[in-house]
């Protein structure tokens, strides 16, 4: 979660109450208008508190035109009433919620048993908060088996981890929280993402492991799993080097199941040791929950796991958390139940087609160059043409924004520094009407982009952030 810094103003700013919202006594509830900044001294009607937060939260944009993030936006009625019913639970307590846990018990085989693990019964896995705090895991895992390959050089040798300069921040994260070097492939001319070959030259005595992209966040496409994998078997063939293959499918591993089904990037391949998914992404649950999976108990070193005498029973845990609650997890497993692998593959297809009919739609606007087409991802990336000067993907990232569409427009990094691009994600809830009046919206602002004398933002970095 980010990181908040406390008020920098030092007068202290009172919020304004409106005389209907007191219940009893209108006058003495404005007089008694709470601080921002520090509790207030009296409590307030539960009606006023709750009318003061939500005229605040009016100011929020709204989440289903909301382009910019991979999150689910949107759930059946149902699944919010079993989220509901189930926020109170606490996920650690698996003794007094045994229900709850197995339902999770259900969504780790079911998880194994798509992605090809061995033996399903036999692969290992848990929820977690989401992707990132799969990942962490997941690298956790990585490091630990290494140490104990080399346990006679380390801690004196460094580890390292080798991935795409594309991953996701929480790589980043990882490699700092656990002294880890990142070794990071760099972009290079029409490749935005992990070269197999380069990703294998990178890898030495102290690599921990590779990561694999399946879905990058910035441009939505695949990274070669099975080609990585391949590379690293020419390793070992030279050097005896083992090394593993981590999967981050925090989007990826919930689409390519359903529609890419000939493609080998899991469990599949020997050298895959771990996968992980976002069941708040193209998993179809609100924000919450992610999942970490391992082909087999050898994978996942045991000391690890810890088992835990909580609230009346002995539970075996991995996770950087403690307490949560149950509810994520229950929307997932009501969301595999209710769906099935054919219900997943409509929803799915359902957003490709949205994706690469409406990349198809903005390319022949003229003004544009694709650099994917949602072929992959349901997500496509684009920026403008060579011969558009007048404006830039930042101007149309904040025009857009005027009618409430969030798109992002953001640079890419190391070698490919140059290019800035948008890019839209498509999720289930953003139909093919929202497309096509996202795209009425763009063809209308194009003639007073066209006229302006030169791209018009002058801070970039500031000027939208890059949503993950």
């Amino acid at each position: 979660m980010p990181l908040n810094e406390g008020p920098r103003q030092t007068g202290e700013r009172r919020l304004s109450v409106n005389p209907f919202y007191g219940p009893a006594n209108p006058v003495g509830d404005m007089a008694e208008a709470p601080p921002t900044h520090r509790l207030p001294d009296q409590p307030m009607a539960p009606m006023t508190a709750h009318q003061l937060v939500r005229d605040e939260l009016m100011l929020d944009g709204n989440a289903r035109l909301n382009l910019a993030t991979f999150v689910t936006t949107w759930m059946e009625p149902e699944a919010g009433v079993l989220m509901a019913e189930c926020r109170d639970k606490n996920m650690i307590d698996k003794d007094e919620y045994p229900r709850t846990a197995e339902l999770e018990r259900r969504c780790v085989a079911m998880l194994a048993d798509l992605w090809h693990a061995p033996d399903p019964a036999a692969a290992v896995g848990c929820s977690t908060t989401g992707s990132s705090e799969a990942c962490m895991l997941a690298g956790m895992a990585l490091k630990r088996r290494w140490a104990r390959r080399n346990a006679d050089r380390y801690p004196g040798a460094r580890p390292n981890l080798v991935m795409g300069v594309n991953v996701q921040v929480c790589w980043e994260k990882f490699c700092t929280f656990w002294e880890v070097e990142a070794r990071l492939v760099p972009m290079e001319g029409e490749r935005f993402h992990l070269d197999p070959q380069a990703a294998a030259e990178l890898c030495d005595e102290n690599t921990i492991g590779v990561v694999g992209i399946l879905g990058s966040t910035f441009d939505g496409s695949y990274e070669p799993v099975a080609e990585l994998c391949a590379a690293l078997d020419a390793v070992q063939e030279r050097t005896g080097l083992d090394i593993p293959v981590h999967v981050d499918g925090a989007s990826g591993a919930m689409v390519a199941p359903f529609l890419d089904e000939d493609l080998v990037w899991d469990f599949r391949l020997p050298r895959v040791a771990s996968i992980n998914t976002s069941g708040h992404k193209y998993g179809l649950v609100y924000p919450g929950v992610g999942w970490a999976l391992w082909r087999d108990a050898q994978a996942l070193p045991e000391e690890l796991v810890f088992r835990v005498n909580y609230l009346g029973g002995d539970m075996p845990t991995f996770a950087l958390n403690f307490s949560r609650p149950g509810a994520q997890v229950v929307a997932q497993y009501y969301t595999f139940l209710r769906l099935g692998r054919e219900g997943y593959r409509a929803v799915q297809q359902a957003a490709r087609d949205v994706a690469t009919g409406m990349a198809a739609r903005i390319e022949a606007l003229g003004d544009f160059r694709l650099l994917t087409r949602g072929e992959e991802l349901p997500v496509f990336a684009f920026t403008t043409a060579p011969d558009v000067t007048s404006y830039d993907v930042f101007d149309v990232s904040r025009r857009l924004r005027e009618s409430g569409w969030l798109v992002p427009a953001y640079t890419f990094p190391a070698n490919r520094e140059d290019l800035s691009v948008l890019r839209v994600v498509c999720r289930n809830g953003f139909s093919a009407d929202l497309a096509e009046l996202l795209t009425q919206d763009l063809e209308r602002l194009l003639p007073e982009l066209r006229r302006q004398p030169r791209p018009f933002t002058q801070d970039k970095g500031a000027a939208t952030g890059f949503h993950h």
